[in-house]
């Protein structure tokens, strides 16, 4: 089922994770927290923005809606934000209203072919690489390499079925019976730590963690782009 093809289609409604910065959280985010086991806002302040600069150019797989985007947009006044995604996200994200600090990519492919290589400070993907089996993170990790700085980290969250096994499969809202069935046919594919580490190995990053611990149905790694 996570073809590229039913990647595209599935999510032609724009996935919508609330404001994520927000001290109080609409009911949208309070379902998706609820689901994940963390605070989003947590997520973004102790993940994201010790990584963003001012003046940062940051590259965003998969933005929907614009919830990590817009709060992206918050904390690089100076700064740039490009995205990539399967569906047209210009009508939810709007970049006419960001002064040219925002552009959005409507993705073919895992080739990231319409961004340049080694320009970017940061790489950053939530609710993604969870909705794609081994094979295609393989692709993205390798051909998102070279469009980072050398030195730059890339932050992507993904599924991580042991620790589904934890937190409770109905509590994480992953059907039970995915467990039968193999990955080209179910929403939520097999990962876990060690997986995810050795694919973005062999894509040439250096892992600097497999999990920062943030959320407790999935995982979140961080990788590093040697010089």
């Amino acid at each position: 089922m996570p073809t590229i093809d039913w990647l595209k289609q599935e999510f032609d409604y724009g996935y919508d994770s609330g404001d994520v910065l927000s001290l109080a959280p609409n009911d949208t985010r309070i379902q998706e927290e609820n689901l994940v086991g963390g605070s989003y806002r947590e997520v973004f302040l102790k993940a994201v923005v010790p990584h963003l600069k001012p003046d940062a150019k940051v590259l965003e797989l998969g933005p929907g809606k614009g919830s990590w985007s817009r709060a992206i947009l918050n904390y690089i006044p100076e700064g740039e934000l490009q995205v990539v995604d399967f569906q047209d996200v210009k009508q939810w994200l709007h970049p006419e209203n960001y002064g040219g600090r925002l552009t959005c990519h409507i993705a073919k492919d895992n080739s990231f072919s319409a961004v340049e290589d080694d320009y970017f400070d940061f790489f950053w993907s939530f609710g993604v690489l969870c909705h794609n089996n081994v094979e295609n993170i393989a692709q993205i990790l390798k051909n998102s390499l070279s469009k980072l700085k050398p030195g730059a980290l890339a932050i992507h969250q993904y599924a991580d079925w042991n620790k589904l096994d934890d937190y409770g499969w109905e509590k994480g809202g992953i059907p039970l019976n995915f467990q039968q069935k193999p990955d080209d046919q179910i929403w939520w594919p097999r990962n876990n730590r060690a997986t995810m580490a050795s694919i973005a190995q062999k894509a040439g990053w250096s892992v600097i963690t497999a999990d920062l611990g943030l959320v407790e149905r999935d995982s979140m790694i961080v990788l590093r782009r040697l010089g």
